[in-house]
This record gives C-alpha cells, structure tokens and sequence, in this order.
C-alpha cells in the first residue's frame, strides 16, 4: 500500500474542485434550461429520466427530488429500455436522458428509440456536441470538463454536477407550480420531517390536562391547581372566562422571596400572574410553538383560541413527537 501523508490536503482539494464546477455551472444556466423548464410545464405528462453507469445512479436522485417536490418522475434504466422497458413512456412524457458524454454506445442505441415515440427529448450532458445533445430538443448542460481523481476517469466532479443541476431543475419547478408547505407536507408524512412539517397544536394538547383557575383564586387554590396537575403552571381567566395570565413554578419561587409569610395567604392569583402570557392557536404547526419555546426560554405555552383557553402544550409533548 502506498503511504500518503498527504490525505488532507487531497480531501480538501477533491471538494474545492467540485465545488468550483458547481459554481462554474451557474454561468451555463441560459434559454435552453428556461426553454427544458417550460416543456415540462406544458407537457402535462411525467419526467422519465434515463441513464447508465453513475448517471444512472444520479438519475435515481434526481427522480426522487422531483417526485417529493411536485413533479411526477420516474427512472428508466438505459439499458432496460430496449428490453421492453420503453412501454413505461406515455404520450406526454418529458425524457431526461443523463450522459457526460452523450456518446455511449448505449446512448446511441436508446436514442433513436426515443425519437420513435415522438415524446420531448432533453439531454443532461456536459458535451453539447455529442450524440445525445444534437439528437434532443432540448439540452440541460451540466459542463464538467474534468473529474476530480488524478486520472481524470472516475465519475466525481461531473457526477456533483449533474446532481446539482437536477436540484436547480427540481427547485425552477417548484416554485413555477406554486409549490407550497402544505402540498410538501402531503408528499413527506413520515418520521420528523413529516411531523415538522404536518403536525399541529391541536393534534397535540387536548390529551393533555388544562390547570386553570380565576384571577381571585387564593394561593392556596394555586398551588393545589399546579400540583394537581402536573404542568408546573396553570392559566388564570377573568370573570369573562377569558385568559388573563399565567402562574408558574417559577412565579411561586419568586413571589415567595419578595412578601412576608405573614402577608402570602391574603395574595390572590391576580397578584401574582403574569399577565399577557405567551400563547399559540390550535391551529399553529408545532413546529413554530417549539421555537417560540426555544426563543423565550419557557417550558410550556398555553393553547388559546379567541381569548378562551383550550389547554397546555409542554415541552415535553413535543420531545415526545420527536420534533426536537
């Protein structure tokens, strides 16, 4: 084996490289992506994407974004497609077909077969004069004139590129759909990013106990609210029933330090809120609440629609739903 003592150095010129051709590739963003853009747009049908080798690979990734980001994709092997699998391409289809070279002996196989269907064509390719790219209607041009190895072969750089460019794709889509937060929640329910992005206040607190007392409650009647259930707060509301504050285990300590023992049982529960509490809508995404917790260094927050007070949402609640 040979000893390199330089490994660092090689590590952080491999992604300095890459990095730079990912740079480099804005400036290759013209018509011809805004023109790939707007054919997938109108097509009203699919993306299939095909490719070989790592583009294959790529090709996978890229279906994958597109799919999660509102564009329906689906990968074709090259290799596959003369084997039956072109019957997976409907009328409208829009086919991204991946090649650095776009002059594989595969490619040129494929590419005449895709004509004959008379679906849009478009090629991801760094070589605008290869086969695949004068063949095509369109040419998304992820340029990659070196790899990062030293033998210029491995797929590395062009690889980066290719995934970059799909992301830029995907993202164009996007935003051009009117994509929003909802409909990625729709097509991401699972595990915490689904529930980041899907689960609200109301799925959360009406488990939950609600301490709740009026503003005249003694201390007394405070702490037996606290205790008994087990929040380390309650809510306090008017003669309306509407929220007025709040008292926590922390507003206990310090009321405890600033009156007599003499004078505390003659406190009531308006003496010792604090008013104006921080609260969140049964309709907020736990998400935020989780934030505004982080922001204002409190445990707990209370859950109030219209001045009424619906119930508590700890901390707690939202370590459970692993959104922490």
């Amino acid at each position: 084996m040979k000893l390199i003592k330089n490994i660092q150095s090689i590590a952080k010129e491999v992604l300095q490289q890459e990095a730079l051709a990912v740079q480099n590739l804005a400036g290759h963003i013209d018509e011809q992506f805004e023109k790939c853009v707007y054919a997938i747009l109108h097509s009203g049908g699919r993306v299939v994407i095909s490719g070989i080798g790592k583009s294959a690979i790529v090709g996978q990734k890229i279906v994958a974004t597109l799919n999660s980001t509102g564009t329906p994709a689906l990968f074709m092997h090259a290799a596959d497609a003369i084997h039956g699998d072109l019957g997976m391409i409907q009328e409208n289809d829009v086919v991204i077909v991946i090649s650095k070279s776009g002059d594989t002996p595969e490619i040129k196989v494929l590419v005449p077969l895709l004509k004959r269907t008379g679906v849009i064509m478009i090629a991801m390719v760094s070589n605008r004069d290869s086969y695949l790219a004068l063949n095509s209607h369109h040419i998304l041009h992820a340029y990659a004139p070196t790899e990062a190895d030293p033998l210029n072969l491995a797929p590395t750089t062009s690889t980066t590129v290719t995934m970059a460019l799909g992301d830029a794709l995907a993202i164009c889509l996007l935003e051009t759909r009117g994509f929003t937060h909802d409909d990625f929640a729709k097509f991401h329910p699972g595990g915490s990013l689904g529930k980041r992005l899907y689960l609200k206040i109301c799925d959360i607190y009406p488990g939950n106990a609600v301490p709740l007392i009026h503003d005249s409650a003694s201390l007394q009647e405070v702490i037996m609210e606290i205790s008994s259930k087990r929040l380390g707060a309650t809510a306090v509301i008017n003669a309306e029933g509407k929220m007025a504050g709040i008292i926590t285990d922390g507003d206990l300590r310090r009321m405890l330090k600033q009156h007599r023992v003499e004078d505390l049982f003659r406190l009531k529960a308006s003496d010792i809120m604090t008013p104006r509490p921080v609260s969140v809508h049964p309709d907020e995404y736990a998400v935020n609440a989780l934030q505004l917790m982080q922001s204002r260094s409190i445990t707990q927050v209370i859950v109030v629609e219209e001045g009424e007070v619906k119930g508590f949402v700890h901390l707690h609640d939202l370590l459970r739903e692993g959104l922490v």
